[in-house]
């Protein structure tokens, strides 16, 4: 069973360890998306891929059965134009081999994963690669469910299973976890575009800053 600390340091997420997977936003998912306002995981989910992106975090996207349910959404391709999407026939992403063989062969233990739909699409594979030994932290604020209910149960049932659950943002601040980091510009960026209410309020602050530098 997987042992994934839940206090001390080695609790926190390091981008050096962590590899994340995006399973499944594609169109015909968010037809039927409801636990969240579908911009609201699209602006996510692509904060998320831009944060892992910054850090040099390998990031894994996949779909399933995109000829029928759409190529993944094109915000999210944008940020990896050159990587293909995984398309997959297995509903559980980890039964799939061209999944599960990148992320054994990065040799990294820190499973990030956000998925559509949360009870199904995050769900499988959180918990059979919890079996397997990996840290699986789930980011819900980036994965959605066919309702909100569907949504909750399905993020009780994954941490009761043993993985953490997570928001993006606080994924972007494990990861840079000290201003004096080299990704610090980076990640400024990403809030700037993807931040909501922490764009605004940097906004301003890097406005301050300029007017004070004159």
């Amino acid at each position: 069973m997987a042992k994934t600390p839940k206090t001390g340091l080695e609790a926190l997420l390091r981008p050096e360890d962590s590899i994340l997977v995006l399973i499944d936003h594609q169109p015909y998912q968010f037809t039927n998306l409801n636990s969240h306002e579908p911009t609201m995981i699209v602006n996510n989910v692509i904060g998320l891929a831009k944060t892992a992106k910054v850090f040099n975090v390998p990031t894994i996207l996949s779909t399933v059965l995109e000829e029928r349910g759409g190529n993944i959404i094109k915000g999210l391709q944008d940020v990896f134009p050159d990587q293909r999407p995984i398309n997959r026939t297995f509903i559980n992403a980890w039964e799939d081999p061209n999944v599960t063989d990148i992320v054994k062969k990065s040799g990294r233990k820190q499973l990030v994963l956000a998925a559509l739909y949360t009870e199904i699409c995050l769900a499988m594979p959180a918990i059979q690669a919890l079996a397997e030994g990996y840290d699986v932290f789930i980011v819900t604020d980036a994965s959605g469910g066919v309702s909100v209910e569907a949504h909750d149960m399905a993020v009780r049932r994954i941490v009761q299973a043993g993985a953490v659950p997570i928001t993006w943002l606080a994924v972007l601040g494990e990861w840079q976890r000290d201003w004096a980091r080299e990704t610090a510009a980076g990640v400024a960026g990403v809030v700037l575009e993807h931040g909501g209410g922490s764009a605004v309020a940097l906004a301003w602050e890097l406005q301050l800053l300029g007017t004070h530098a004159k």
